[in-house]
This record gives structure tokens, sequence and C-alpha cells, in this order.
């Protein structure tokens, strides 16, 4: 079966729906979540929860990475915990 045949575009098609349809209920997830008036720190880390699952199915298969080589998922990765460095840095340090 060759990329652009009609059975291979049907797949791809059927994977998006069920990406969009993922994204879709996890936004009313979060919108759902918000009227729960949960302590801040609890809303803060669900919401980031929400977002991250949101960002993962974005990246992995609206930005194709899931079918990338290692070397790009590492590098992602690499980039995820530099993030984490950087946010909790003013925290290490006290300012």
């Amino acid at each position: 079966m060759s990329a652009t045949s009609p059975e291979a575009v049907q797949k791809q098609v059927k994977l998006y729906v069920r990406v969009f349809i993922a994204l879709a209920v996890l936004t009313v997830l979060t919108v759902g979540v918000s009227y729960l008036h949960l302590p801040l720190t609890i809303a803060i880390v669900v919401a980031l929860l929400i977002a991250s699952v949101k960002g993962s199915l974005v990246a992995a298969f609206f930005m194709h990475l899931s079918t990338e080589k290692k070397i790009i998922g590492s590098i992602l990765i690499l980039a995820v915990c530099f993030f984490f460095v950087l946010l909790l840095w003013p925290s290490w340090h006290g300012y």
C-alpha cells in the first residue's frame, strides 16, 4: 500500500479525526474543571496536565513527530528538560 493510495489516505483521515475528537474532549474537560472551583495549586496542576496531553497530541500527530527519527524525539525531550530547569531556577536560588 503506497502512501497516496486511497486506503492509506483514509487511514490517515481516521487518525486525524480521532485526534481532533480527543482534543475537543480535552478542551471540554478543561472548561469543566474550571467550574469545579479547585484550590489554586491543584487547578494549575490539572490545567497543566491537560494542556500537556493536548500539546503532546498536536506535536505527535499534526507535527508528525511520532514518525520522525529518534534523534528528533531526544532533542525534544532535552528541550523540555531545559524548560523545566529554567522554570524552576528562581525557586532554587530564592529570587
